[in-house]
């Protein structure tokens, strides 16, 4: 069965921007799923890289599949469950009857939306979410990974909640699970995250919750560039399924996504007509991006040993061909730019690192249409969000297909 991407999956997808966390504590701010489901897939690539040194080609690619997929199967679930308290949660967990029967329920609720995926993507959430004893080494970067996200989280709201009974045992909950993850490469890193380069920057991206897109614009939901960056990552990892992209092309458009809207870090986040009001506008924020990312993320990696790390992010933000937004090989050692059709042909291989910069483009474009849909249809009635509609249906009316993907078509739908 061959993948297609309809507007109710991409839609789910979107749908974690809603969901609150966090729901029954006073917040300084509202705490999504979606922008604590990006900075847990920020915290996984980086113990991925970490734990996956010395590892054949072969394995690491295997590995890497198996977190992108874990985390997604992870989301999905979440969206269904919703709020249920944790404790409620991990005690359902403890009895497998009981846990089976919530899990099917799940995935009935899911199969209407994610079939289009096909088979194997059900079969492979069906076999995730029937083995929570799983140890292997993505769900344990998985379960690393989600404990920080929700431990930054919940250090945000301690010091306003000092009458809650709950507070001690849920600290002591989220440190002592991570002390029996120490020996993962890069734990001990993130519980002293204030001593070392690799948790200042995890605790950096964590920031980028705080961020509003469309700033200027009233919208419900509000979405952050963190939360953002996880949706254009997963929509970027499902047309990939849907193109036929190999293995390396699937994870590099994920990674990619993930982290497209890091130099917002530095600049927040600069709305499109500022950026394409004239070329020497964009030309002077791109390179004040570059030379930002370069003395604040890159420079203190290399210089802190994590030079992988470094490199990876410079890669998937296009440093080397210009933008992230641009296909391009690593053909020995070099980064070279490719067209859309040798990407899907002969550039299409594993030992070719290829990465769809188009693709991620689209990603991008249809997460925004869906914002300004989403908030249209929620009753915001305004101005920037309809030329916002308008801009990205022209630029597809005359390039209806991109990279493979029926994009045209696809926001039809959603008239």
């Amino acid at each position: 069965m061959s993948v297609i991407i309809r507007k109710s999956l991409l839609e789910l997808i979107f749908s974690g921007a809603f969901m609150k966390r966090w729901n029954d504590k006073l917040r300084p701010m509202e705490l999504v799923e979606v922008d604590k489901q990006g900075h847990k897939m920020i915290v996984a690539w980086l113990l991925f890289l970490l734990n996956s040194k010395g590892m054949d080609v072969a394995r690491k690619r295997a590995l890497g599949e198996s977190i992108i997929e874990g985390g997604i199967y992870d989301y999905l679930y979440r969206l269904i469950i919703t709020d249920i308290k944790p404790p409620v949660f991990y005690r359902i967990k403890e009895n497998p009857d009981d846990y089976r029967t919530l899990s099917n329920w799940v995935l009935d609720q899911l199969k209407p939306r994610i079939m289009p995926l096909g088979e194997g993507f059900m079969r492979g959430m069906s076999e995730y979410l029937m083995q929570p004893e799983d140890k292997g080494l993505a769900r344990r970067i998985l379960n690393a990974a989600h404990l920080y996200a929700s431990y930054s989280e919940f250090k945000l709201l301690k010091s306003i909640n000092t009458m809650d009974h709950e507070l001690t045992e849920i600290e002591d909950s989220f440190v002592s699970r991570l002390e029996a993850l120490r020996d993962l490469k890069g734990v001990s890193e993130l519980l002293n995250e204030n001593d070392n380069v690799l948790g200042r920057f995890a605790r950096m991206c964590g920031r980028l919750r705080y961020q509003k897109r469309w700033s200027q614009t009233p919208r419900v939901p509000e979405t952050s560039v963190l939360g953002h960056m996880f949706i254009v990552a997963s929509y970027s990892w499902f047309f990939s399924m849907e193109v036929g992209a190999c293995r390396a092309r699937c994870q590099n458009n994920f990674f990619s996504g993930l982290f497209h809207d890091l130099p917002e870090l530095l600049t927040r986040d600069i709305i499109s007509p500022v950026k394409g009001a004239s070329q020497e506008i964009g030309d002077l924020i791109h390179e004040y991006e570059n030379i930002e990312l370069e003395r604040v993320v890159l420079t203190p990696l290399r210089d802190g040993g994590y030079a992988e790390i470094a490199d990876r992010l410079e890669y998937f933000l296009g440093l080397e061909v210009g933008s992230e937004f641009k296909a391009t090989i690593n053909r020995d050692g070099e980064v070279i730019e490719a067209s859309d059709a040798k990407l899907a042909g002969e550039y299409n291989l594993d030992t070719l690192d290829p990465k769809d910069g188009p693709l991620l483009k689209v990603s991008d474009s249809i997460a925004a249409y869906i914002e300004a849909h989403t908030a249209l249809k929620n009753g915001i009635s305004s101005d920037q969000l309809h030329q916002a509609l308008y801009r990205i249906q022209q630029t597809y009316k005359e390039k209806p297909v991109i990279a493979g993907v029926q994009v045209s078509a696809l926001l039809a739908d959603f008239d």
